[in-house]
């Protein structure tokens, strides 16, 4: 057996991107840097080299030469922009590194005068056959036959001789290396999804409550397909790319829920969208395929979409696999549900909540039936123009169920993407992620003092995000913080600010940007819950009064179109500031990724403390900014531009009541001109 052919001779192990268990493929999104990693190791003092193999879904193969990250880890890397969607396959190839070993070899022995005459002729021996090499460009070839003759020139002088050691055609081994004693790793397979599935800001609101009206009586009349159709404008002018849509189903009428989840529903109360199934115009009873007679027709639906489309909007439609319990499935299906030994069938609870008016799922007995349906339903929508599910409580049903049904669509679909509403625990919500749920809800709206959100972000960015991409809500119906529900204005301010900028793709429920605040008692959601009532609003006059955020998530989203820093999940770096609520993170790409031919910078400062002004001093890591230690540069506030000059320690003032947070870029132009400011560094 020759030596080329011994097994792990250059160990490569720990090879990412991974997802947690074999089964499942890491995935990305289309555009995203992916840093493709390795531990690349061999016995003694040798030099090694780390390759990255790369087989587009087109079957064009690409090679890129990887570097090493911390001295003494053994870890290499290599990042790559994937820009093809489809399945991408890669391997590692470690290899030793026969011209870098002999270059440190040679520099140290031949500056020591020891075995000079020895040195140049190992090294030309080791050029010669890189000549030999018919791969290589004829010109690299010619040249390198040139160096090999002069190593072997005695008569030449020893600082001519000397400098052929570092010579900048050597370099030519970084692309091509001269490399033996070669291993494999196994081929991987990463997939790369279509950019929304990574990338979006999304809005979600009822559209019962768009154009709803109270009648004389005191009774309501639900807003439509069409008279929601007319908040889109005010949706798409705050920058978001998806308007989410809570169920639009037909809802029960038994256990129908009244405000703030009563069991005493007026006669006009609609009842909870998520107590799906009830009757259709003509009486009979319509399920998941279905739209609520309030809302108007499939044709209305579709007509919705289409408006949504023409202002850059995706629509996403949200699946709850329960039942009220006058769904058609209660009737046709009844080994789809729980039933107790009193005959009744058990509705769900999440203590201390409680649903009468919902029956959850049971996959116990008939699980292909329920398969079956599920893709039936799922089909019908994305025959209505729908190609993106938010899924309801995802960890209450089968991780099989949705490893299957999440791949069974996306081979037909790839296009369709899947938002998990996954509030539960870490392993199954990193499973769900894992097995095929293109997005995330997360943790973050628990996350809120520095230390939780510095360990939260990081953890997003590096320790799962092979396979989980979150979403960072900033609320929803079902969650109102404390930190919401007291922090005023400057927290709401700052919550919008680190999910927009922390994370590719973040989300907002309407009224959000109102500061809706008000809790019903002892719960952490809002009081007149619109989960069980009409709630117009009046989003004009709130923005011509000055009661608006909107202004702002539209600055906030227009900062992300316009960064690509901020479109990637994994380059997020804490750094460090003396100020135990103030929180500073930069993402930064270099112009070989960004498109614009520039490096992209974003520095984020906020002061988490919703009450309180905060001065501190901020301390940048300059080298993952792309910027020389040491040195100034000029950062400028992307909301009001502003402009300071800054460098490793930064002065920065932040006030809860007027401005909680910068958020600020890298002016790259530096003869731009630089407001004086009266401190150095001073940013307010």
């Amino acid at each position: 057996m020759s030596h080329e052919s011994l097994p792990l001779r250059i160990p490569v192990t720990h090879v990412t991107p991974a997802a947690p268990e074999p089964r499942w493929r890491p995935k990305a999104f289309e555009g995203e840097v992916v840093p493709f990693r390795a531990t690349v190791f061999r016995e003694g003092h040798d030099a090694v080299g780390a390759m990255l193999v790369l087989t587009s879904p087109t079957g064009e193969e690409t090679r890129h030469r990887m570097r090493p990250l911390a001295p003494g880890t053994d870890r290499w890397e290599a990042r790559v922009r994937l820009d093809v969607v489809g399945l991408w396959r890669f391997r590692i190839t470690g290899f030793g590194d026969e011209i870098a070993t002999w270059r440190h070899d040679a520099a140290l022995k031949i500056d020591a005068g020891v075995d000079v005459e020895l040195m140049y002729e190992i090294g030309a021996l080791l050029l010669d056959r890189a000549v030999a090499e018919k791969s290589r460009p004829a010109p690299i070839r010619k040249r390198l036959a040139e160096i090999a003759a002069r190593l072997r020139d005695a008569d030449a002088s020893p600082e001519a001789r000397r400098a052929l050691v570092d010579d900048a055609v050597l370099d030519e081994f970084a692309a091509r290396p001269l490399a033996r004693l070669t291993t494999d790793s196994d081929e991987r397979e990463l997939l790369v999804e279509r950019r929304r599935a990574g990338v979006g800001a999304w809005y979600e609101f009822f559209p019962r409550s768009e154009g709803a009206k109270r009648q004389k009586d005191g009774t309501w009349k639900s807003g439509t397909f069409r008279t929601a159709a007319k908040r889109l404008d005010g949706v798409a002018a705050m920058g978001f790319d998806v308007v989410y849509l809570p169920p639009i189903h037909p809802i029960g009428v038994t256990n129908r829920k009244g405000p703030n989840n009563t069991l005493a529903p007026g006669p006009s109360d609609p009842g909870s969208p998520w107590a799906i199934g009830g009757p259709l115009a003509d009486g009979t009873p319509g399920g998941h395929d279905a739209v609520h007679p309030d809302l108007g027709t499939l044709a209305d639906f579709r007509a919705f979409v289409r408006r949504a489309t023409s202002l850059g909007l995706e629509v996403a439609l949200d699946l709850a696999l329960q039942a009220s319990p006058d769904h058609p499935w209660v009737i046709d299906h009844p080994e789809w549900f729980t039933v107790l030994p009193d005959g009744t069938i058990r509705y769900a609870e999440n203590p201390p909540k409680k649903y009468q008016d919902i029956y959850p799922v049971n996959f116990d007995d008939d699980p292909e039936g329920i398969f079956s349906e599920v893709l039936r339903i799922i089909r019908h929508w994305m025959k209505q123009g729908v190609r993106i599910f938010r899924v309801d409580n995802p960890h209450t049903k089968p991780l099989a169920f949705w490893e299957r049904i999440i791949r069974e669509v996306n081979d037909e679909a790839p296009d369709v993407v899947f938002l998990a509403e996954a509030f539960t625990r870490p392993a199954m919500l990193r499973s769900l992620a894992a097995a095929g749920f293109q997005q995330s809800y997360t943790y973050f709206t628990w996350r809120n003092t520095k230390g939780e959100l510095e360990e939260f972000l990081t953890s997003l960015a590096d320790e799962t995000a092979d396979y989980l991409r979150p979403n960072l809500f900033v609320n929803t119906p079902d969650i109102l913080t404390e930190y919401l529900q007291f922090g005023g204005p400057a927290a709401f301010t700052v919550r919008a600010t680190i999910a927009a900028t922390a994370a590719p793709t973040w989300g907002v429920y309407a009224g959000f940007e109102l500061f809706e605040s008000v809790a019903r008692p002892g719960a952490e959601e809002a009081i007149d819950n619109e989960k069980y009532e009409y709630k117009p609003r009046d989003f004009a006059a709130a923005e011509r009064e000055g009661r608006s955020l909107a202004l702002y998530l539209g600055i906030l989203n227009g900062i992300r179109r316009d960064h690509p820093a901020l479109g990637q999940l994994r380059n997020l770096h804490v750094h460090h500031t003396d100020d135990d609520s103030v929180i500073a993170y930069s993402k930064h790409l270099e112009k070989a990724f960004t498109g614009t031919g520039a490096d992209d910078t974003i520095i984020v400062v906020a002061n988490v403390d919703p009450h309180s002004v905060r001065e501190t001093t901020v301390h940048l890591d300059l080298e993952a900014l792309g910027l020389t230690p040491g040195e100034p540069f000029t950062v400028e506030d992307l909301v009001d531009g502003e402009r300071w000059e800054w460098s490793t320690s930064n002065y920065v003032r932040l006030d809860a009541f007027t401005r909680p947070a910068h958020v600020l870029r890298v002016v790259r132009e530096s003869e731009k001109p630089v407001r004086a400011s009266r401190k150095r560094g001073a940013s307010a």
